[in-house]
């Protein structure tokens, strides 16, 4: 889990977990502030429920097991909870949030021996455990609050997570439906819903939600954490096969599915800035315990993500599948160390 930065030729600056992990939340302040400023407050709110049941579960499960709380501090439950916050939607019930986290830190995390030994990448469990156990809660996105017709304050927020409801008796489904009389909110789940219902994709794409390159605010949501994940890179906070490989594989597949089927396919602008590609590609793919270690290794694992993603994108389910392209990555990844390890100089292959 430890990093370390050269300084010169000969000295180096160890970069010690809790500093490492601190530098990753700050890196993901961007994408958080253009949630914020598209979709509403409620994201915030999210988080810091994320954020307190994280500390708490911590808490509990290293009493339990005998530690010293003092690892509280290393912020990888911070930056666990941070990122189911950021996934989660808006205003999604207060209790979703909190189960999700505690079974990441419970189970995903401590059952597996703690920091540094878990198999998965927690934040990813947790999320698919609720999208599987709770998909109507998990998929009630928002459109961005400039096709809300109800604009939603950070009151109604408050109100909605915790009650069910905005101050006016509005439920978040009644929110989307409102908003131009669709309750499809995001691009992908317009995309997704339009072609299982025998739409092309230039009849789907005239919906506003739409605008721009890649979904009104979710281009720029993505962007933020593209930005957010260059400076992890300029920090050397992350290496860049991982990011690489998943956005050049995804492109790449993306506009071949593209240029063969035009009116059936999603275009690859939506695929690499709507969703949480961007998020998966530098923030949760790159996780250190659960992703590939060798250099080869970690093309492959990005080549893989990026193929999952498109595959299930396409032929799945689910509309984004980042989270189940992780995890799915993250089962091969033993294998795939194993077979990309470098032979030691002057050993047998």
């Amino acid at each position: 889990m430890a990093l370390t930065i050269s300084s010169s030729p000969h000295d180096s600056v160890p970069l010690d977990t809790p500093t490492l992990m601190r530098r990753v939340c700050y890196c993901l302040i961007p994408g958080i502030a253009a949630q914020w400023w598209f979709f509403g407050a409620g994201s915030l709110i999210q988080i810091l429920l994320a954020v307190l049941t994280a500390y708490g579960a911590e808490a509990l499960v290293l009493t339990l097991r005998g530690r010293r709380l003092n690892q509280l501090k290393d912020n990888s439950a911070l930056l666990t909870a941070i990122l189911i916050g950021i996934a989660m939607p808006a205003l999604a019930p207060w209790w979703l949030v909190v189960i999700g986290t505690a079974f990441a830190i419970i189970v995903a995390k401590h059952l597996y021996g703690g920091i540094g030994q878990n198999l998965f990448n927690p934040a990813m469990v947790a999320y698919v455990l609720l999208l599987v156990s709770f998909p109507l809660h998990m998929t009630s996105w928002l459109p961005p609050l400039e096709l809300q017709l109800y604009p939603v304050t950070l009151a109604d927020s408050l109100s909605a997570i915790f009650t069910g409801f905005t101050l006016d008796g509005f439920s978040p489904h009644q929110l989307r439906e409102l908003a131009d009389g669709t309750t499809m909110a995001t691009p992908l789940d317009t995309l997704k819903t339009g072609f299982t219902q025998g739409h092309t994709h230039s009849e789907i794409i005239t919906s506003p939600v739409f605008a721009g390159l890649a979904g009104l605010g979710w281009q720029w949501v993505n962007l933020a954490y593209l930005a957010g994940g260059l400076l992890m890179l300029r920090l050397k906070l992350i290496s860049w096969p991982i990011p690489v490989a998943i956005l050049a594989s995804l492109l790449l597949f993306s506009l071949t599915g593209f240029l063969m089927a035009p009116d059936s396919a999603i275009s690859p602008t939506l695929h690499l800035l709507s969703g949480a590609t961007m998020l998966g590609a530098f923030f949760i793919a790159t996780d250190p315990v659960s992703a590939a270690t060798t250099f080869k290794g970690r093309l492959i694992y990005g080549v893989l993500i990026g193929l999952l993603i498109y595959v299930i994108r396409t032929f799945g389910g689910y509309p984004d599948a980042i989270a189940f392209a992780v995890l799915l990555a993250n089962m091969t990844v033993p294998m795939i160390d194993a077979l990309t390890k470098p032979t030691t100089y002057g050993a047998a292959r």
